[in-house]
């Protein structure tokens, strides 16, 4: 039904609206008797849990940052199955974004372009919101994502993210630094070492007990990625995940004007399968074995999961799938795991 809904309806309107149509339902699950049944229908098989970063996890599978930018949701999509749940990205101060349109599908390669720009409320708007819903029964694990405000200078970034920091770190279970999405002016430079070593410090200093992350780009070179790798290590930080959205735009099935006529953006889904996996295996084989990775990108099937966990992922993320697949697709890539499994 999903698929005749996608094809007749949702891609005839805007991705965003239609984004936002799908996220109210997703937010009133909770509220009707519809959120306990797809509770009990989608919960993970017990098998699948995880433990790392000192939480357990009832799947390996979780929902990417960019569904929930505010956390407005986070129960209606543990409700559909997702393991975690990471929200954001959340700045510390609110900004509205780019300006629309800015998400557009490619329907020949399954895969989104956005150039979102960290749309969001604000860490102090969803202060009050991921209290609630860390005190919550029955609650996915939570992540918070955590980027430097536009209007704030790559120059202090490190007093934006500290801010973002205090603010969150109390209500996480885990908190990730996004240094690589491509749609803020400058954030990417944040990836050097120079400055990425201070500001991850920093973070790691502020959240207390809370694990931290730190989120990569799949445009590094190997040699970055592995100074990076190297970078967690030495100062203790929780995990790395891989990877961020990609700038380019090598081997998609779309018309090449269409997408030179979308502009910039991040693209995610197929197109950046293989280097999200590619990178994963290089992190693995630098890393501690205890350390977190969570692997993302070019993620939709449960083939598609397992080969990342057998890759080395301790988890594993998806997003643009959601809009292609549904809301079933957790409960799919659930029951996919254990039928592998068995």
């Amino acid at each position: 039904m999903y698929k005749l809904l996608f094809r007749a309806v949702l891609t005839r309107l805007d991705p965003e609206r239609a984004h936002h149509l799908a996220f109210a339902v997703i937010r009133a699950l909770p509220r009707v008797g519809l959120g306990r049944i797809a509770a009990r229908a989608c919960a993970p098989d017990p098998s699948l849990a995880v433990q790392t970063l000192g939480l357990r996890f009832a799947s390996p599978f979780g929902l990417a940052a960019g569904f929930d930018k505010d956390g407005k949701g986070i129960a209606g999509l543990g409700q559909l199955g997702f393991g975690h749940v990471e929200v954001g990205t959340i700045t510390a101060k609110p900004q509205p974004g780019n300006e629309r349109p800015r998400l557009f599908r490619l329907l020949a390669d399954r895969a989104l372009i956005n150039r979102m720009g960290f749309n969001n409320e604000g860490a102090a708007a969803a202060l009050p919101r991921l209290r609630a819903a860390a005190s919550a029964p029955n609650r996915p694990v939570i992540g918070v994502n955590i980027g430097k405000s536009r209007v704030v200078d790559v120059d202090d970034a490190l007093d934006d993210y500290l801010e973002s920091t205090r603010s969150l770190a109390p209500v996480a279970d885990y908190l990730v630094v996004n240094v690589s999405s491509p749609n803020t002016p400058g954030l990417r430079g944040l990836q050097e070492l120079e400055r990425l070593e201070p500001l991850l410090k920093g973070v790691r200093d502020t959240a207390g007990a809370t694990p931290v992350l730190v989120k990569i780009a799949p445009d590094l070179t190997d040699e970055q990625a592995e100074r990076i790798a190297a970078l967690v290590v030495r100062i203790g930080l929780a995990g790395i995940i891989a990877t961020n959205t990609t700038l380019s735009r090598e081997g998609l099935r779309t018309d090449a004007a269409t997408v030179a006529a979308i502009g910039p953006g991040g693209v995610s889904g197929p197109p950046l399968k293989h280097r999200s996996l590619e990178l994963l295996r290089l992190l693995r084989s630098l890393v501690p074995a205890e350390l977190c990775i969570i692997s993302v990108g070019g993620v939709e099937t449960a083939e598609d999961v397992r080969e990342r966990l057998n890759a080395g992922a301790t988890l594993v993320q998806g997003y643009t799938g959601f809009i292609y697949r549904g809301p079933l697709w957790a409960r799919q890539i659930n029951r996919g795991l254990v039928r592998r499994a068995a």
